[in-house]
């Protein structure tokens, strides 16, 4: 056996593995329709009063409010990263 028909040899059997691990691409569909589960989360987020907002920005804010108030130097820099 030379190495050309080695190489081919491994190529067909990596060939063979590839085809029985990864279906093809034309066969690879959803069970279901996603389209309408992504409407009605989108339509229950709008329904939403008020968004919620997480403690840690109010804490944020608190912290940016002080330091304003303590360093009103600081007011340039505060807006230069926002």
């Amino acid at each position: 056996m030379n190495h050309r028909d080695k190489h081919n040899q491994e190529a067909d059997e990596l060939r063979r593995l590839l085809q029985d691990t990864v279906p093809p691409v034309g066969e690879a569909r959803s069970r279901r329709d996603l389209w309408p589960l992504v409407v009605r989360r989108i339509e229950q987020a709008s329904m939403r009063v008020a968004p919620r907002v997480p403690w840690f920005d109010w804490a944020l804010l608190g912290a940016a409010a002080a330091a304003l108030l303590l360093f009103p130097a600081l007011l340039p820099a505060l807006l230069y990263h926002l």
